[in-house]
């Protein structure tokens, strides 16, 4: 597979600017039909007892603004994962001329470069001044909106989901971003029930593959935990006939690394599964999504179910001008994949 096969026209203009209110007013795509309706209406699209599953990471303050110690240029740090104590992942702008043993110097926060930045990400050692980074960030930081918004939002927690709990992503799962209280009392009486994971979103949600081809594309790790009591959802699920409903492509994949036959193992791992045309979906049966940046591994992901006629819907979500990305409308994938 060629990377230009997940390559499609995006307009700019359809790129969302702003986040819609109330957030289930969104406009939602039904894949299998192209029907238009409203993320408000998911309770009566899906079915009773169908078992949706969501992510409910929190978007960390990783956005870090600063200096250069030795000339005080300005450096931006956008941290993507904690890799022990003191040692971070970091996306670092400018990334030209930053070396190893640079000093950086941020608000509260003093930190040293130990690798060179490649494709702008390195290894840096950070300290705090007063307290532990980590506990520092929602003080000194922000909230990294995507390179690509350039709106404004009534308060920081527009990016954040109604299921945010565990600070650890360095971006939000953004399909749960349309759900309120409302579709969540009106799944509850609909005979729906919710589950939750936890996948904290890394890197790849930021850069489209670069290489010709996809198999030379290395997708980075990102860290999931799935609780003893979604695993026993998931196998009942299975046991009663029951479906299983991803919200988002984060949840697709930590249900798919976690599968075990027909039912996931709980605890916590790392997944580097790179879903692509050809995956077998051993877990999932159904996807909310919102509509994705060509010539990513989010396409690779979508195409991979919905098979060929991923083009015909994202064809139609730009024709009916659907807003994308992550402020964007969303579809519903159902059913994901060849028929079991």
């Amino acid at each position: 597979m060629r990377v230009a096969d997940f390559d499609y026209q995006l307009p700019s203009a359809l790129v969302a600017q702003e986040a819609i209110e109330p957030r289930h007013d969104a406009r939602l795509l039904m894949a299998a039909t192209l029907e238009d309706r409203l993320i408000a209406d998911l309770p009566e699209l899906l079915r009773p007892n169908d078992l949706v599953v969501v992510n409910r990471t929190r978007v960390r303050a990783a956005r870090l603004v600063g200096e250069r110690a030795d000339s005080g240029g300005a450096v931006e740090m956008l941290l993507l994962r904690r890799l022990d104590g003191a040692r971070w992942e970091a996306l670092l702008r400018p990334a030209r001329r930053l070396r190893p043993g640079l000093r950086l110097r941020f608000d509260r926060i003093d930190g040293e470069m130990l690798t060179a930045p490649v494709e702008g990400v390195a290894t840096v050692s950070l300290v705090g001044s007063g307290g532990d980074v980590d506990d520092l960030l929602p003080e000194v930081g922000s909230v990294p909106l995507p390179p690509y918004f350039h709106g404004t939002l009534d308060h920081p927690d527009r990016y954040q989901t109604i299921f945010a709990k565990e600070v650890g992503s360095a971006a939000a799962p953004t399909a749960g971003l349309h759900f309120t209280r409302p579709v969540l009392d009106a799944l509850a009486s609909a005979g729906i029930s919710m589950a939750e994971v936890v996948l904290d979103v890394g890197l790849d949600t930021f850069r489209p593959m670069t290489v010709d081809a996809v198999a030379d594309h290395r997708i980075h790790r990102e860290r999931y935990e799935i609780p003893g009591s979604t695993a026993a959802a998931i196998a009942a699920a299975r046991e009663s006939g029951n479906r299983v409903v991803a919200v988002g492509t984060t949840v697709v994949r930590t249900l798919e690394s976690a599968a075990v036959g027909d039912r996931v193992r709980p605890g916590e791992a790392w997944s580097d599964l790179f879903i692509v045309p050809g995956h077998h979906f051993a877990i999932v049966d159904a996807m909310l999504t919102n509509f994705h940046a060509p010539r990513t591994t989010l396409i690779a992901l979508v195409a991979a179910a919905l098979g060929p006629r991923w083009r015909q819907v994202y064809r139609t979500a730009v024709a009916r001008r659907y807003r994308f990305l992550s402020f964007g409308d969303a579809m519903l994938i159902d059913p994901v994949g060849p028929p079991r």
